[in-house]
């Protein structure tokens, strides 16, 4: 799954787990029916978790391309210094010397 993809199954799982949390509400109010509503909800997160969840290919659209090895050979990581950072800070200054 890519970036975008992830970022839409995100909305997309927030739009159904609402819509379903709204139909159930209506659901169990129309019918007066505390248990009714409670299934129907459950229904929509069954739903919800079978459409976002696995790796459907309207999730890939945007495939990263990676380096490949030869070429991240070429290009190293920085090395992180084992030298102390100085701090840089503000002198402390008192009115009382």
């Amino acid at each position: 799954m890519d970036w975008q993809g992830q970022k839409s199954a995100e909305m997309l799982m927030q739009v159904l787990l609402v819509a379903s949390a709204v139909a159930a509400f209506l659901v169990g109010y129309a019918m007066a029916d505390f248990q009714l509503m409670l299934l129907v909800y459950a229904g929509g997160v069954v739903l919800t978790t079978l459409v976002t969840v696995p790796n459907w290919p309207f999730f890939n659209r945007h495939p990263l391309k990676w380096l490949d090895a030869a070429e991240a050979d070429r290009h190293p990581r920085p090395q992180i210094s084992s030298a102390p950072a100085t701090t840089g800070g503000k002198k402390k200054t008192g009115k009382n010397k």
